[in-house]
C-alpha cells in the first residue's frame, strides 16, 4: 500500500493489490494489458499504406502496417502517448498531432512512412494551438486551429500558407473534395457551436461556393466528400426530424437529396469507393449495426454485426468492410468482411486476449423527462439481494453508453459491484430532444435521470440503497460532485475523474473551444448567466456534501484545468469529511496503461473501502 506525496490535500491510497485471490488479480489487470488496436486508416491513392493506434508497447502510440510486405512499426514513441495520426494521400507521409504532456496544444508534425527520418513540423507557417480539423490533399492542405482568440484556418497551396478564415467562435476544417477544388469548413458564427452551419469554399481564392444552415437548435455535420474525382456531392449529418440522418448535398448545384431509412435511433455513414452505397452505422439503444445503402436502388441491406459495439468501419477498395466490434461480455477485435459475406478477424495484435467478462442487461425507466435508458451489469457470482452498485456516468456529456467491452467497467464487477450506466438527458443517439434537454440547466438535469434510475434499482432490489457509489470521468466526474452535494442522501461515497468542479474557474481556464460549447450549453457566459453558472456548479453545493469523496485530476487538462479542481478541494478540506485526491502529470486522462491500471485499483479500493467491504 502506497500514498501520493506531494500533496497538500490527503492523499489517495493507492493499493498493492486489489483481490487476495491471486487469479482475481491477474485476471483484471490482464483486461487492461491485453494489447488492442484500432481499425486501421489507409491512404486513398496507396491503400497498402495503413496507420493505426495500438496499446501493444503499454502506451497508445502511433503505428504503420504496409500491407504489401507485412510489416507493422510502431512510429511514435513519447512518455504519454500519442492519439491523432493519419496517412498523406499517396501514402509516403505519416501526420500525427505533437502536443505537450496531453495537454492538446500543439501543432501537426509528419514523418515519412518508411522508418529512417525524424519528424518535422509539417505546416510550418502554421501556430500553435488546439487541433481544430485536418484536410491533407496532394495540392491542398487544411489546417484548423483553436486559441484563445478563437478558430483559424490555414490551407497551403505550392508551398504557400494562407489563414483564410478567423473568428471569435468555434469553427473547424471539414471535408476536402477529392479533386481538392472544394474545402468544407464547419462554423458557429451565429453563435452556437453545438449546432454548427456548414460552407463550402473553392480553394482557388476561398470563396464562398454555397452555405447551409438549418436553422436554431439544428445542427449540420460533414462527414466526407465523395471520394470519386469530379463528384461535388457531400455526406452531410442533420437533424431536421429530430435525430441525426443523413443527406448528399450536391455542392456544386447546390441541391440536396436526404436519405430517409426505415431504422430506429440513429446513424453515421461513410462512402463506399466507388460513391454507389453508402456504409451505414446504426445506433440504437446502446448497440450498433452495419448496413450497406444502394444510392440508386435505395436498397438498405444489414452487413450482420452481432449485438454490440461498432468501433470503427471503413470499405476497402474491393468493397470489403473492414471494422472494429466488440460487446460488454466480448473483447474488441478488427474483423473483415468480404463482399461475399465471409466475416473474419483481420488483426490479432501481440499477446494474450484480454480475459472474458458480463453480459449488460437493459432498463428502461421512466423520469421527468421521458424513458431513461441505462445498461445493467451483475457479478457473476453475485449473491441473491441488493449489492453494492456503482453507477457510472458517462462523459461528454454528448456521448452515451454502449454495450461495448470495458475494462473498467469488468474490475467493478470483479470486486462485487453491480454497474449501472445511465444514459441521462444529454446523451446521444435518443434524438435530438433527448441530447438537447440540458440546455440552460445542465447537471441538474441528468441528476434528475440518475436519480430515477437509482430509485428504480432499490426498488427493484438491484442495489442496496447503503452502498451505492456515484462515479464517473470529465462530464461524468462533473456529474458525479454535483449529485454528491445536491442528492447527499444517495449516495456513500464519490469518485469524480478529471472533473469539473467550479464552473466559473473551469471556464476561465479551459480551452476556447470548450468556452464556446459552454456558452451555447448555459446560454451565456459567467459574465451574462452568473445565476445559471452558479446553479449547476459543484462548488455552490460543497457545504452540503456527506459522504466520502475521491477526486483524480491531470496537470496539464486543458479540459477540466487543475485549477478550479484546487478550488473545490480548498473549500472541502474546510469541512469534516472524508476525502483522497490522486495529481497525476498528463491531460484529460492517460494514454499509459499503467497509470490507468493505477487509478483503476485507487477508485475501486477507495469505494470498496467506503461501502464497508476493505
Amino acid at each position: 500500500m502506497s500514498t501520493q506525496p506531494g500533496n497538500k490535500y490527503p492523499s489517495a491510497a493507492v493499493p498493492d493489490r486489489l483481490f487476495d485471490d491471486a487469479e482475481a488479480e491477474a485476471r483484471w489487470r490482464a483486461r487492461f494489458h491485453a494489447p488492442r488496436i484500432s481499425v486501421p486508416e489507409w491512404a486513398i491513392d496507396a491503400p497498402d499504406a495503413n496507420v493505426y493506434v495500438s496499446n501493444a508497447s503499454g502506451v497508445w502510440e502511433v503505428y504503420s502496417w504496409d500491407r504489401s510486405t507485412g510489416e507493422h512499426r510502431r512510429v511514435t514513441d513519447r512518455p504519454n502517448g500519442t492519439l491523432h495520426a493519419t496517412p498523406s494521400p499517396d501514402g509516403r507521409w505519416i501526420w500525427w498531432f505533437n502536443d505537450t504532456d496531453g495537454d492538446e496544444f500543439g501543432s501537426w508534425v509528419r514523418e515519412p512512412f518508411a522508418a529512417g527520418a525524424a519528424a518535422e513540423r509539417a505546416v510550418p507557417d502554421v501556430h500553435d494551438g488546439y487541433p481544430a480539423g485536418l484536410e491533407i490533399g496532394t495540392r491542398v492542405t487544411a489546417v484548423g486551429v483553436s486559441t484563445d482568440d478563437g478558430s483559424e484556418l490555414f490551407a497551403t497551396i505550392g508551398g504557400e500558407t494562407t489563414s483564410f478564415y478567423r473568428h471569435e467562435d468555434d469553427a473547424g476544417i471539414a471535408s476536402l473534395s477529392r479533386d481538392e477544388s472544394l474545402l468544407a469548413i464547419s462554423h458557429s458564427e451565429h453563435g452556437d457551436s453545438r449546432h454548427p452551419a456548414l460552407r463550402v469554399l473553392s480553394t482557388d481564392g476561398f470563396t464562398t461556393v454555397a452555405d447551409k444552415w438549418d436553422g436554431d437548435g439544428k445542427g449540420l455535420g460533414a462527414l466526407e466528400f465523395s471520394p470519386v474525382a469530379g463528384d461535388q456531392r457531400l455526406l452531410v449529418l442533420h437533424e431536421r426530424r429530430g435525430r441525426e440522418e443523413l443527406l448528399i448535398w450536391d455542392t456544386a448545384e447546390d441541391t440536396e437529396r436526404e436519405i430517409e431509412l426505415d431504422l430506429p435511433g440513429e446513424v453515421v455513414a461513410g462512402w463506399y469507393p466507388d460513391a454507389r452505397a453508402l456504409l451505414v452505422v446504426q445506433f440504437h439503444q446502446g448497440r450498433s449495426s452495419l448496413h450497406r445503402y444502394d444510392l440508386a436502388s435505395g436498397e438498405l441491406s444489414s452487413l450482420d454485426t452481432p449485438p454490440g459495439r461498432i468501433g470503427g468501419a471503413g470499405v476497402r477498395p474491393d468493397g470489403t468492410v473492414e471494422y472494429s466490434w466488440s460487446s460488454a461480455a466480448q473483447p474488441t477485435a478488427v474483423r473483415a468482411r468480404a463482399t461475399g459475406g465471409t466475416d473474419s478477424v483481420l488483426l490479432e495484435p501481440p499477446g494474450e486476449r484480454a480475459p472474458e467478462s458480463a453480459p449488460v442487461t437493459d432498463a428502461f425507466v421512466d423520469g421527468i423527462g421521458g424513458q431513461i435508458h441505462a445498461l445493467v451489469s451483475r457479478p457473476a457470482d453475485a449473491p441473491e439481494g441488493p449489492l453494492p452498485t456503482v453507477f457510472s456516468l458517462h462523459g461528454g456529456p454528448h456521448s452515451a453508453d454502449e454495450d461495448r467491452f470495458s475494462a473498467y467497467r469488468a474490475v467493478w464487477l470483479d470486486a462485487g459491484f453491480a454497474v449501472v450506466e445511465v444514459n441521462y438527458r444529454g446523451s446521444t443517439g435518443y434524438g435530438s430532444a433527448w441530447r438537447d434537454a440540458i440546455e440552460g440547466r445542465p447537471g441538474l438535469t441528468e441528476l434528475e435521470d440518475v436519480a430515477a434510475v437509482h430509485d428504480w434499482a432499490v426498488q427493484s432490489g438491484l442495489a442496496d440503497p447503503e452502498k451505492c457509489v456515484v462515479n464517473g470521468a470529465s462530464w461524468g466526474g462533473y456529474l458525479s460532485l454535483l449529485a454528491l452535494g445536491t442528492q447527499p442522501a444517495r449516495w456513500a461515497a464519490g469518485v469524480a475523474g478529471v472533473p469539473v468542479a467550479d464552473y466559473v474557474a473551469a471556464y476561465e481556464d479551459e480551452m476556447e473551444q470548450l468556452r464556446s460549447f459552454d456558452r451555447a450549453l448555459f446560454g451565456g457566459s459567467p459574465e451574462t448567466v452568473p445565476a445559471v453558472y452558479g446553479e449547476c456548479s459543484p462548488i455552490t453545493y460543497v457545504e452540503a456534501v456527506t459522504a466520502p469523496v475521491l477526486v483524480l485530476a491531470g496537470d496539464n487538462d486543458p479540459r477540466c484545468p487543475i485549477r478550479q479542481v484546487e478550488n473545490y478541494l480548498d473549500r472541502l478540506a474546510k469541512r469534516d469529511i472524508p476525502f483522497e485526491f490522486y495529481r497525476f502529470d498528463a491531460g484529460h486522462g492517460s494514454l499509459v496503461i499503467a497509470e490507468t491500471i493505477k487509478q483503476t485499483a485507487i477508485e475501486v479500493f477507495f469505494a470498496l473501502r467506503a461501502v464497508g467491504l476493505r
